[in-house]
């Protein structure tokens, strides 16, 4: 079944840091965001502010303008947007195969944490007892 945001265009880098900030602050003004993402490297605020607008104009996010300063929430969630990138990204670069994308994650250099090899075996436990009932 396809979701709302499977229906809404895949979000731009600039997008995505954006969307981060929505997802890890909650609502917030444009001022919120600028700070959060542009104070330091000289960014101005019209630049927030127009992505912003971007982002509204393609249902990205939502904007509340009931008070003076326009709040802006995500209409996609974090875990879709993930999904839908790594569904992507599994298509186009590992043929498909979303055993490569993990053989190569966790084969590749890359270290997982003590917590996070258990999270990946209690997955594991879950997906093998579903195909063995």
């Amino acid at each position: 079944m396809q979701g709302k945001s499977d229906n809404l265009p895949k979000p731009t880098e600039a997008e995505l840091a954006i969307l981060n900030t929505l997802w890890e602050r909650g609502p917030s003004t444009v001022r919120d965001v600028h700070e959060a993402l542009y104070r330091e490297d000289g960014t101005g605020y019209t630049t927030a502010l127009k992505m912003l607008q971007i982002m509204h104009a393609k249902g990205l996010v939502e904007r509340d303008d009931s008070q003076r300063a326009h709040v802006y929430s995500p209409v996609v969630s974090k875990a879709s947007t993930q999904k839908r990138f790594l569904a992507d990204l599994v298509q186009r670069v590992f043929d498909g195969s979303p055993s490569q994308l993990v053989l190569q994650a966790l084969g590749g250099g890359q270290k997982a944490s003590r917590e996070e090899l258990e999270e990946i075996r209690a997955l594991l436990d879950r997906l093998e007892s579903r195909i063995s009932r």
